[in-house]
This record gives structure tokens, sequence and C-alpha cells, in this order.
């Protein structure tokens, strides 16, 4: 591997100094990829619009083509970060706008590229934020494969679009996992509840590893829903009502509330993951249609993130 920097006469970003980052990396068979640390983009699926593409400029490389917002990383700089930056950057997007759903890894060894998918929360109008950009569009899913595509992307889009009916949701019962730490959770189970939730939140912005959940790729962010019952219910909400985590309180018993809401969720074609080491609930949501998990799984994810 080579490290190559830009170009002095080819255009770029007026954007100042230019960051370590940025330079060309020369593969063993000559070709050339974009980025010292690796490279990543953001994928914004809309429900009604479909997905964001940017059309490249001409002189850009693979100029003319489509593909999405992304660029170099920083040192250092995890891909979720670099992806959000670039298509703040490149397309107005705004970090609060979209949830993370998974991530996406070309790894040759002497370059990478990720692609975050994620899920738009607050519909926006994307602005061409500097020269690289020709125009920027929503396009239905379905005529993605119409447009000249970038071929880095053309190949990845392939697989990305199956992934896109995908929707991993993982439902959490509290009061089972609380139980199963003998931390003092009896003196103030609301307290207990709040220290899981506080975990179970760093969790679903870390995202958990695919093969965990079953499904291909690098790294999923599912929905974490949590079930809380009796004196449980008093915790409060996550501070960041999109950070990917839901408090469902049980009005009556809590095994009730998570079938449920287990089962509302498999008929709106989630996949759902129920986390509990009840016996007689694995059984209830396995008959409508959810996979589940033993407590210590999630303690395992969650003492491996040094929450």
């Amino acid at each position: 591997m080579t490290i190559v920097p830009p170009d002095p006469g080819e255009p770029r970003r007026p954007s100042g100094p230019l960051d370590p980052g940025d330079a060309w990396v020369v593969a063993p068979t000559g070709e050339r990829y974009w980025g010292r640390f690796g490279a990543a983009g953001l994928l914004a699926v809309d429900p009604k619009r479909g997905v964001l593409l940017q059309h490249r400029v001409g002189w850009s490389h693979f100029g003319g083509t489509w593909g999405v917002p992304g660029g170099a990383r920083h040192e250092g700089e995890s891909a979720v970060d670099a992806a959000l930056r670039e298509a703040r950057e490149e397309a107005g997007v705004a970090r609060h706008v979209v949830r993370p759903r998974l991530l996406s890894l070309l790894d040759l060894d002497w370059w990478s590229y990720t692609t975050l998918v994620a899920d738009v929360q607050v519909p926006f109008d994307p602005v061409v934020g500097d020269p690289e950009s020709v125009e920027l569009a929503w396009v239905p899913v379905a005529d993605v494969e119409t447009y000249p595509l970038h071929p880095g992307f053309g190949e990845s889009w392939v697989r990305l679009r199956g992934l896109l009916v995908e929707r991993p949701v993982v439902v959490v019962d509290a009061a089972n996992v609380v139980g199963a730490t003998p931390d003092g959770w009896w003196r103030d189970r609301a307290a207990a509840a709040a220290r899981l939730i506080e975990r179970i939140t760093a969790l679903a912005a870390h995202g958990i590893v695919a093969s965990e959940l079953g499904l291909p790729e690098d790294r999923w962010f599912p929905e974490i829903v949590v079930v809380v019952e009796g004196e449980a219910r008093a915790v409060r909400d996550p501070d960041d009502p999109a950070g990917g985590v839901r408090i469902v309180r049980a009005s009556g018993l809590g095994d009730d509330a998570i079938v449920a809401e287990t089962e509302r969720l498999v008929r709106a074609g989630d996949a759902v993951t129920v986390v509990t080491s009840d016996r007689g609930l694995v059984r209830r949501v396995g008959e409508v249609g959810a996979e589940s998990h033993r407590v210590r799984w999630l303690l395992d994810l969650l003492d491996l993130l040094g929450t």
C-alpha cells in the first residue's frame, strides 16, 4: 500500500486545511482509493421518497455517476461519525434527522469503505454543500439501478437493497435482566431499571455485531424496547427519543405486555428477538413468531461494551 497526497491541481472542496486522511491509497495492483484511514458514506432511507443519492461532478473520481454522500475518514474517527459528517458537509443532513440501521463494511486490507444505512426520522430536503455534487435527489428504491451508478456503490447496492426490508427489534424483559444481577436492585427497582436502561442506551448507540442477531453485514442498530413493570414503571424515558431505545410500561403483568408488544411488532414485519430467561415467556413469544435469547446474551454484550 502506498499513500499519495492529493494532486494540488485537483479541485477539492474549499473547507480549509486538509485532514491527514485526505490522501489517495494506492493498492498493490495500482488502483487508487480515497482516504488514508478508509472512507465512509451515508445511505439515507426515507419510507416515502426512497434513498438519497448524490450526482457526482464530472472532475471527481468516477465523475458523472450517482452514489451516496461520503468521503475520507479522519484519523481516529468512527465510521458512523465519518458518514454522518460527510453527509452533513455534502448534503446538509443534520445528525438528528436519521437513525442508524446497519453498517456494511468493504475491507480490502489496505483500504476500507463503510456504508451507514440510516432511516430518516425527520423528513428533510438535501442541500448541495460543496462542489463535488451536481445535484442531490431522493430516488425510489425500484429506480436506483436505472441510474449510472458509481461502480463501488453499484456493487454494494445489489446487496444492500435486499437488506432494506430487515428491521430487527430487541425486546427486553427488564425485570428478568435486573433480577439476574444481585446488586441490591430490590431496594430501588426504578433505580435498578434506570441503570439497565443507561447501559442499553450505550449499546443502542454502539450497535450489535450482525452475527449476534443472525443477520449479514458488519453491525446493526436495532430498536431496543425495554418493558418495565411494577415500581420500575417510574423510570424516566431516555433523553434522546431518536436514540433507538423505547420504554414500554406494563399496566399489568410484565409478561403479558411483552407478548402483546412482540406480537404487534411481528405483525408489522419486524424481526423480533426477546431477551428473557423465563421459560414460559420464551414459549409464548415463540408462538407469536419471535426468537429469544437468555439474559446472559444481553449481559455479555453490555459487559463487552464496558458499560
